[in-house]
């Protein structure tokens, strides 16, 4: 069995993560147990939600044990097995964690999914046809309900959850409109991905200065929301929803390093008679397979587009996960085990 190198959450961080916080350890693969199977990762997902499991607080998730492999999405392949439903050489998916191999039990449902990249890059499996492609289409399609002709914001508009809420809203016939950060981010959200407009926030630093930049892109108000980061972008977006808007939260990039998100308006969600809802993908599992379906069949024929950056090799995976903190990243951050 092979030596595996792993990532531990060695200690909780105060305020911002840090490097400090993980360390590297090497150990020997367990031998198999009947059931059972071997999986070399080939990527590893890095995703904001691991930085709110970095830290004791209650949460959706049991917080990241201290001394344990940090948890996160895998895709690899099978190269030993012991069970008859997996042979040597199928491509999965999985929740490996930040190492190179594991060891998995793929009697339980759902641990382990088998995936063609025949059509669809292996690595995509960890973006736009996975968890965070079903993200983006469970907050759009079940929560924000868009209709034609509807104005659609997206935050973090690049990033691999928000490129699909974009293109899905508009692929509905809707109307686009992205916020992220630089003008390089902004120029492939309108160019690559076909969003009608895209705001850099970064260039509007005070909340008149970005309310008059939405405000000018969505000169008919907003009816739909989806929401990545929190704070002053969240402010901004509330004073131009249109009455019945519906928001889905996804996430408060914000305020990951433990500071406060306060809304500075929240009136407003009672005088635009709103619907806010925050929702966690995994716990809408039964709508899985038709986004899959929906996503699988887009990225095949091209018609959806995503971006991905990439770090090489396991002990670059704690730089990006920071870099990915701090919007460094242009697209789904990966780490290429291989």
């Amino acid at each position: 069995m092979p030596e595996n190198q792993q990532i531990l959450l060695d200690s909780r961080p105060s305020g911002e993560a840090s490097v400090s916080n993980f360390r590297r350890v090497s150990s020997a693969t367990p031998a198999l147990q009947d059931g059972q199977v071997l999986v070399r990762h080939h990527y590893l997902s890095l995703d904001p939600y691991m930085r709110g499991r970095m830290n004791d607080a209650k949460s959706y998730a049991p917080p990241q044990a201290l001394g344990q492999v940090m948890g996160g999405g895998t895709a690899g392949e099978v190269i030993e097995s012991k069970n008859s439903q997996f042979s040597v050489g199928d491509q999965v998916v999985g929740m490996g964690g930040w190492q190179q191999y594991s060891v998995v039990d793929a009697n339980q449902p759902g641990v382990l999914r088998k995936v063609d990249s025949a059509q669809i890059p292996l690595s995509a499996y960890l973006g736009t046809v996975g968890m965070p492609g079903v993200t983006a289409w469970y907050g759009l399609t079940k929560i924000c309900e868009p209709r034609a002709g509807e104005a659609v914001v997206v935050s973090a508009a690049s990033g691999a959850v928000g490129s699909a809420v974009g293109q899905l809203a508009k692929a509905r016939g809707c109307r686009a409109v992205g916020l992220a950060g630089g003008p390089d981010k902004c120029r492939y959200v309108v160019e690559e991905l076909g969003l009608d407009a895209c705001i850099d926030y970064k260039a509007h630093p005070d909340a008149r200065s970005l309310y008059n930049a939405l405000k000018e892109s969505t000169p008919a108000g907003v009816d739909c929301y989806f929401e990545n980061v929190g704070g002053r972008i969240l402010d901004a977006v509330l004073s131009r929803m249109n009455a019945f808007g519906r928001i889905a939260v996804c996430g408060m990039i914000a305020g990951y390093d433990g500071q406060p998100v306060p809304l500075a308006q929240p009136q407003l969600i009672l005088t635009n008679r709103l619907k806010m809802q925050g929702f966690i993908v995994s716990e809408h599992m039964e709508d899985w397979p038709a986004a899959l379906t929906e996503l699988g069949t887009l990225v095949a024929t091209g018609k959806l587009k995503f971006r991905e950056s990439v770090a090489q090799g396991l002990e670059s995976a704690p730089q990006a996960f920071i870099g990915l903190l701090k919007g460094k990243n242009f697209g789904k951050q990966l780490v290429k085990m291989i």
